[in-house]
């Protein structure tokens, strides 16, 4: 009998050939995530496997990639060596072993790389003949790492100063870098072409169908004689396009100068559809539900004049309401009223609301003046009307009153619904004259409120926000003022984890009484965890006195989480808070709602 026994050897590998990738670590975190990102070795090691001369290929443009790469980084001295399966990529064996290694275990890829020293930038020279602020504009400091970021930075920096100085047709070409091996150094030298210092020509607008060309002009910002500056004219671009009447405005350059030698400039403009309808909607345990819609024509009489048209159903549930509430109201605008960046406003509402603290029904027309400042600063003055049917403790009261609210507010954030870095400030001051009503000497509230985002991580990956308020009413104690002119606190917009209205003074029967003086502080710590989700930690605490001192009552404390799901018209808002002192009828207090919670 004859036997016969099969032996099967390890596999060989033809084509192509798993292997594993290893970097050596340079000592700093950035440079090696620099290096992992520029290397093809890496990216496609597991998707995209290859034969010995594709790998071999790919390690030689690695090591291009890398010495490119550090040379950017300011290492024009690092040794680069990468070595496949022990052998150099010049060994002519390289191929054979590649082709007759295992496939398991994979190939090992081993990349080594020592950095070397760093490079620091010793002078810097403009070529042409350019104003004596150029070298200022270019802000490169002496010692700086020669890192080519910097210098390509510096260049757009002196270019954009060059064309915001009038010199339209400017250019400034890539820097050159020339090395001093034995010092470490680098001379960086720039070649600059101004060209004349130019005026603007017509200015003219396209695509308008519905919008008046007269109203734009009086929107403008720049003006024909005026020096050619790309900063004036982007500005001009953002007041354009903030008369909410258009989805886009593009810039457009002529290429050639008009007979006068100066520089045509041009508005492409797409109108928005004139009328939209939007559904608002917002839930929190202590206010319930509340649903609203809005219907909105931009572009009333063709000068972006504004009507707005809003009804809503509120107080679905909640612990702090009694009954279902409502509100309507309608607002006009007209913008640029009598003189440039001023704005009329008129509104009509009305609105109940069924809450612990007082039941109310209240009509409401308000005429507004504001102008806008500067870029940053808006003022604002209105006559308001208001009569108010209003039972509180028991008690009913009519009241008519007429009020003279003047406001200053500060918008220097850097976005409205999901601020990361600046500041929001308001100021107010209403006298109020009680028409009818059980008090009839005039009062004064006044009311401060300011928050400020701090940006701990690029993109807005970790972010601070603080809030504060503070609020006093002068002229009237606290009961001889109508139950809605006082001061409250609890609820999303103070305290979270209290109860809305449930922080300050409280009738016998515990029923909210309100206060003549506030004082509120929010901490929010906003961290983003994924393109599409972020979570938040915060701590409240306010307090309301019936007393002129701000610090005579009990500060109540509320603390709480968040998470947020960011779509493309801001984030979706959830909270959970709690009572860190005192208690309230529901220990936890749940908030849902479109946007920041300030």
């Amino acid at each position: 009998m004859l036997s016969a026994t099969h032996y099967t050897p390890h596999c060989l590998a033809a084509d192509p050939q798993p292997y594993v990738v290893s970097l050596s670590k340079t000592g700093y975190r950035a440079i090696d995530q620099t290096l992992t990102e520029v290397s093809t070795l890496i990216r496609l090691n597991k998707q995209a496997p290859v034969g010995a001369f594709a790998l071999v290929s790919r390690a030689q443009g690695d090591l291009l990639r890398f010495k490119k790469a550090l040379h950017s980084l300011g290492y024009y001295q690092a040794q680069l060596n990468v070595r496949i399966g022990q052998r150099e990529l010049t060994d002519p064996g390289i191929y054979d072993v590649i082709d007759f290694s295992p496939t398991h275990p994979p190939i090992p890829v081993q990349i080594d790389i020592t950095l070397g020293p760093l490079f620091h930038l010793s002078q810097v020279h403009i070529e042409g003949v350019v104003p004596k602020e150029a070298e200022a504009w270019l802000a490169l400091k002496a010692n700086l790492p020669a890192q080519a970021k910097h210098f390509h930075d510096a260049g757009e920096r002196l270019l954009n100063a060059l064309r915001n100085a009038g010199y339209a047709l400017a250019t400034v070409a890539a820097p050159r870098a020339r090395l001093a091996t034995n010092t470490h150094t680098v001379e960086v030298s720039y070649r600059v072409e101004t060209g004349k210092k130019l005026q603007l020509g017509a200015i003219t607008f396209t695509g308008l169908h519905n919008v008046n060309a007269d109203f734009l002009y009086k929107r403008l910002l720049i003006a024909t004689g005026d020096i050619y500056q790309p900063i004036a004219i982007e500005k001009t671009r953002l007041a354009l396009l903030d008369t909410q009447v258009f989805s886009s405005v593009q810039v457009l350059i002529s290429p050639q100068l008009d007979t006068e030698g100066r520089l045509p400039i041009g508005f492409i403009m797409t109108e928005r559809k004139p009328r939209t309808t939007s559904i608002g909607a917002a839930y929190s345990t202590d206010l319930g539900g509340n649903i609203s819609s809005t219907w909105q024509h931009h572009n009333v009489a063709g000068n972006a004049e504004q009507l707005n048209l809003t009804a809503g159903v509120t107080q679905l549930g909640g612990n702090s309401s009694t009954d279902i509430g409502y509100n309507f109201s309608a607002k006009f605008s007209k913008p640029e009223f009598l003189k440039p960046q001023q704005q009329l406003a008129t509104s009509l509402s009305v609105v109940k609301q069924n809450l612990i603290a007082y039941h109310q029904t209240a009509f409401m027309l308000d005429t507004s003046l504001s102008k806008q400042l500067t870029v940053f600063w808006q003022a604002r003055i209105a006559v308001a009307i208001k009569q108010a049917h209003i039972t509180q403790a028991e008690t009913d009261a009519h009241y008519t009153l007429i009020s003279l609210p003047s406001t200053l507010n500060y918008q220097g954030t850097n976005h409205l619904l999901e601020p990361s870095q600046g500041s929001l400030l308001s100021f107010s001051i209403t006298p109020i004259q009680a028409v009818t009503g059980q008090q009839t000497l005039p009062f004064v509230v006044l009311h401060a409120s300011g928050s400020h985002y701090l940006e701990l991580s690029p993109n807005a990956q970790s972010v601070i926000a603080v809030r504060g308020m503070i609020g006093n009413t002068q002229g009237a104690t606290v009961l001889d003022l109508p139950p809605d002119e006082r001061f409250y606190a609890g609820g999303s917009a103070t305290v979270r984890g209290y109860q809305y209205q449930s922080i300050g003074p409280h009738f016998f029967d515990g029923t909210p009484q309100g206060g003549t003086t506030l004082l509120t502080g929010t901490v929010e710590f906003r961290q983003r965890l994924h393109k599409d989700f972020g979570g938040v930690v915060f701590a409240d605490m306010g307090q309301v006195n019936s007393t002129a001192a701000f610090v005579s009552g009990a500060w109540k404390i509320g603390a709480g989480i968040g998470a947020r799901y960011y779509t493309k018209f801001g984030p979706l808002r959830v909270d959970v808070a709690l009572p860190v002192n005192g208690l309230t009828h529901t220990n936890v207090e749940l908030y849902i709602g479109l946007g920041q919670a300030f």
